[in-house]
């Protein structure tokens, strides 16, 4: 994720980072650019259309479909930004009931090996989940004295999940908790697998491919037949103004391409390795 000031203004004008969507657009405004100058040489010069002519009227029609178009826009930018922080508010859940199970544990527990369990195996769970999302094989991770295996072929955050709360379940055998500890404590664990669940749920529903695809199709043909209107007012002109609508309206689809999947390694997406690494710290104080 990218850190920066929000209130400096000639940063973000003037300098391009390699998320830039020109980067990415920058060929295909070029093709635009000269289709465009190629329609326009075309009515002016070639073809010699004149202002009587009834394509003149076709601006009406983009008038129209530019207000559609921006709304279609907004709604997807819109759903797009609700999934990237919905993403966030889970990992900031994340952050907090690992808080407040090393709390717990620091208060409940006596015996400092217990402690040192837990001290590793609860940041695990973010380290582990955060690989689990990126797609990041995670099969064997080693901490001081606790030897964690994960078998790569199942499902891992439910593994790490799972030794967690065998090992609150041992402690109220052993006796060192008693059984309303045990039921707050399962709160807790319970809610890492409910963050699990709904990560998953963002990472592998993506927009339906129909509405993504008919966005496409309609920035396309809108771009493709704004020359034939526009070469009548603008001339040679209508090149670079076609490319500046073509880079606003796609720039807006790729965006938000990018952030509906908040848990990949893209510049923008959430800085999920910096929090799991925040909980380590955190837990390690606590306990």
């Amino acid at each position: 994720m990218i850190s920066y000031n929000t209130k400096d203004w000639f940063t973000f004008i003037f300098r391009f980072h390699k998320a830039d969507t020109f980067r990415t657009l920058f060929p295909i405004m070029i093709a635009i650019g000269v289709y465009s100058a190629l329609i326009g040489y075309a009515e002016v010069e070639i073809w010699k259309i004149g202002e009587k002519s009834y394509l003149k009227n076709i601006t009406i029609m983009h008038g129209m479909l530019g207000f559609v178009i921006s709304l279609l826009l907004v709604f997807r930018t819109n759903t797009a930004y609700d999934r990237w922080w919905e993403g966030r508010k889970l990992w900031g859940s994340l952050v907090n009931n690992s808080r407040n199970l090393a709390l717990k544990l620091s208060v409940i527990l006596e015996d400092e090996h217990d402690k040192a369990y837990f001290r590793k195996i609860i940041p695990s769970f973010a380290a582990v989940l955060h690989k689990h999302l990126n797609n990041t094989e995670v099969t064997k991770q080693l901490f001081e004295d606790v030897d964690l295996e994960i078998d790569h072929h199942k499902h891992k955050p439910n593994q790490v999940a799972k030794k967690l709360f065998h090992r609150i379940n041992d402690l109220y055998l052993e006796k060192k908790i008693s059984g309303d500890q045990l039921i707050v404590l399962n709160a807790e664990i319970q809610s890492f697998t409910e963050i699990c669940g709904a990560c998953e749920r963002i990472k592998n529903t993506p927009i339906p491919y129909s509405y993504s695809a008919f966005i496409k199709k309609f920035i396309f043909f809108y771009v493709m037949t704004l020359p034939f209107g526009y070469s009548f007012s603008l001339g040679y002109y209508t090149a670079p103004v076609v490319v500046f609508i073509f880079y606003v309206l796609a720039s807006l689809e790729l965006i938000a391409e990018e952030i509906e999947d908040p848990f990949g390694g893209d510049e923008n997406d959430l800085p999920t390795q910096k929090i799991s690494e925040n909980i380590k710290r955190h837990v390690e104080e606590l306990l």
